[in-house]
């Protein structure tokens, strides 16, 4: 079993470095590509054609920054999960607590309502990164949830 972690100071953001390197990398590569496409492309296709080439390009690139953008954020009122599509802004005694098991894509936090969310700004796939992280995100539920040791 690995040593127990101190809760981090507060505020701390948790984001995955390869997902938004990947993400963004594409995502210039992908418009670039675009524009240079639509400048050099045969002469049958006219502006409009051109035009919905970079726009096309464009909205790729906005799914890419969905997916770059995920974090959680910690403060001392609670927690902000940033997802690819939708935010969640939870206070510290709603958490109860943070899982994440070999093979998880990310940690799901569960909540007091019976929901679980998942956190996807810490990605299971930056193995030593991911476990180092959710044991900080357990500190801060433990030290500031409703269920704290006071």
């Amino acid at each position: 079993m690995s040593e127990p972690v101190s809760p981090p100071p507060l505020p701390v953001t948790w984001r995955p470095r390869r997902g938004r390197v990947v993400a963004y990398g594409f995502a210039v590569v992908i418009v670039l590509g675009a524009v240079v496409m639509a400048v050099l492309i045969a002469p049958p296709f006219k502006l409009p054609d051109r035009v919905a080439i970079v726009a096309f390009a464009c909205a790729v690139a906005w799914v890419l920054h969905l997916l770059g953008r995920v974090r959680v954020e910690a403060d001392d009122e609670g927690l902000t999960i940033v997802n690819a599509v939708r935010t969640h802004r939870v206070t510290w005694p709603e958490v109860l607590g943070v899982q994440m098991v070999v093979g998880d894509p990310w940690p799901r936090l569960d909540l007091s309502d019976g929901r679980t969310v998942g956190a996807m700004g810490i990605q299971g796939s930056e193995k030593e990164r991911a476990r180092r992280a959710t044991a900080e995100l357990r500190a801060l539920i433990k030290a500031r949830g409703e269920a704290a040791d006071h």
